[in-house]
């Protein structure tokens, strides 16, 4: 007869601890080349053009470059192929989502009397999907050496702790029988792992997210006299993500194992779920050195998010009789807000346009992810600091200054327009085997019918990553190979 045992996990609980870490960080403070169709095709390199809505996020200097009020929209489609080694088990993992990826208008006016060197005046308003998170990944192989005990026994044996999160793994742990107290008082860890020994640990994690970082942006931006252009961004961030990971771990091809054994599987469920919201600012301004040359700079400030995290955790294990062990599906954690500053970033941009036949441009931009930093709501909760402390020296250890070069060009013939470009992006990561450098590749086409354009763009890009399945404990190393396609449709005119 199967048992059932209710792992009363937690109730609803506030102002508690959960430690952030390095991929929280990074999730919010990378952003996707994303966009209109024609900022997609050519790579992204407008920061010394303007003229398009997309080109706002890199110099908003851009908007005073617009000759007349438009409006655009743009939809994407995205497939994620990502492939994972795993002690030398390969899997692949697809994920294909649609969505709308910008919307914006811009109004211009001009001094028609030209009395003045202002000549003109722009106000825009522009939304972008900043970042799409919908993603989904699958690992499986043999662990030689390591169980997900080592995991619950990282938050068991460690010295400071005592905050909820930690507390609650200790539960799930010996409340699963995956770990138990130590009975020899000499010991020097408290708690000992019941997973049999011997290693060849099977084991598999399914990880799913959804979710995206949006911006909407208004945008101010003057052009003085024929030569030079002067921009603003206010910005206003939004987040939704969900995570579910689901890993299994199963005993029965360890060695000295057998169907007697109190532990013969488990498996273990988290979700988070992290909304909130932010602001940034961003300047910039594009000088004519010629009719033909174009030199921008901008410069966007930090974003200051404020977080919030929601968890919930079930853990289900099969022992020799077939019994489970399970956590109610109707609680939950909720954890107190906290901050997290992301880098600035600086941007520099060239571009020639060659008349009225085509251009290229060049952008070249730099941020230093190791100045991410989290930080609590409360600053008298010291011993929440004392935990971010921690994080944000691990984030300053771990980070480095990333450069990213763009490059695009167009060309023009009668009413079509063809386009390319290429992306490169440096690892974030001082130890560049934790995260590869980014490459893309991307072209498409535009069609001016006088006072509406519509264009299109195909981009690819692939990165390579070492990724764990959980922050502490367990943390052999996957390998992950992520390819992306993506094709846009931008409609454009006059309003």
């Amino acid at each position: 007869m199967k048992k059932y045992l209710y792992l009363l996990l937690t109730g609803t609980f506030f102002n508690t601890i959960q430690a952030q870490d390095i991929s929280d960080a990074m999730r919010y403070s990378q952003d996707n080349l994303q966009g209109t169709a024609r900022f997609r095709a050519m790579g992204g390199a407008f920061g010394a053009l303007g003229g398009d809505f997309s080109s706002l996020n890199v110099n908003p200097a851009g908007g005073a470059v617009f000759t007349a009020s438009q409006f655009s929209a743009t939809v994407n489609s995205t497939n994620i192929k990502n492939k994972t080694n795993y002690f030398g088990s390969g899997n692949t993992e697809k994920e294909n989502s649609f969505d709308l990826k910008q919307l914006g208008a811009i109004w211009v006016f001009t001094d028609e009397n030209q009395v003045s060197n202002w000549q003109k005046f722009t106000v825009g308003v522009n939304y972008e999907n900043a970042r799409n998170l919908d993603n989904k990944i699958f690992t499986q192989g043999y662990n030689p050496t390591n169980s997900v005990s080592q995991y619950f026994l990282s938050h068991a044996n460690q010295i400071h702790g005592g905050n909820t999160f930690q507390n609650d793994q200790i539960f799930l742990g010996t409340q699963g029988n995956v770990i138990a107290s130590n009975l020899d008082p000499a010991a020097p860890n408290r708690y000992i792992s019941n997973t049999p020994a011997g290693g060849n640990y099977y084991q598999e994690n399914f990880e799913e997210t959804s979710g995206y970082n949006g911006k909407l942006s208004f945008n101010f931006a003057t052009q003085y006299k024929d030569r030079f252009y002067f921009g603003l961004n206010l910005n206003a961030h939004f987040t939704d993500y969900i995570r579910k990971s689901s890993f299994y771990e199963d005993y029965l091809d360890t060695p000295g194992s057998s169907q007697t054994d109190n532990l013969q599987a488990l498996r273990f469920n988290n979700e988070l779920y992290t909304y909130g919201n932010g602001f940034s600012f961003q300047v910039g301004a594009i000088a004519k050195i010629t009719n033909e040359l174009r030199f921008g700079i901008a410069y966007d400030s930090p974003t200051w998010y404020h977080l919030n995290d929601e968890t919930y955790q079930d853990l289900s294990v099969t022992d020799a009789d077939g019994s489970f062990f399970v956590s109610p599906s109707d609680y939950n954690t909720i954890y107190a807000g906290y901050n997290l500053r992301t880098p600035g970033k600086y941007t520099g941009s060239l571009g020639y346009v060659f008349g009225k036949v085509g251009l290229i441009s060049v952008d070249y931009a730099v941020k230093d992810y190791s100045n991410t930093k989290f930080s609590s709501n409360e600053n008298r909760n010291a011993l929440r600091n004392s935990n971010f402390s921690e994080t944000n020296d691990n984030l300053n250890s771990l980070l480095d200054m990333s450069s990213e070069i763009r490059v695009g060009a167009e060309t023009r013939v009668k009413q079509w327009s063809f386009r390319g470009g290429y992306r490169f992006e440096q690892s974030p990561y001082k130890n560049t085997n934790s995260m590869g450098d980014l490459h893309g590749i991307s072209g498409g086409l535009g069609y001016n019918f006088g006072r509406t354009r519509l264009d299109a763009a195909y981009a690819y890009s692939k990165r390579d990553i070492q990724q764990t399945f959980f922050s502490q404990g367990l943390t052999d190393i996957s390998d992950l190979k992520s390819v992306y396609n993506n094709i846009s449709l931008t409609l454009l005119f006059e309003i």
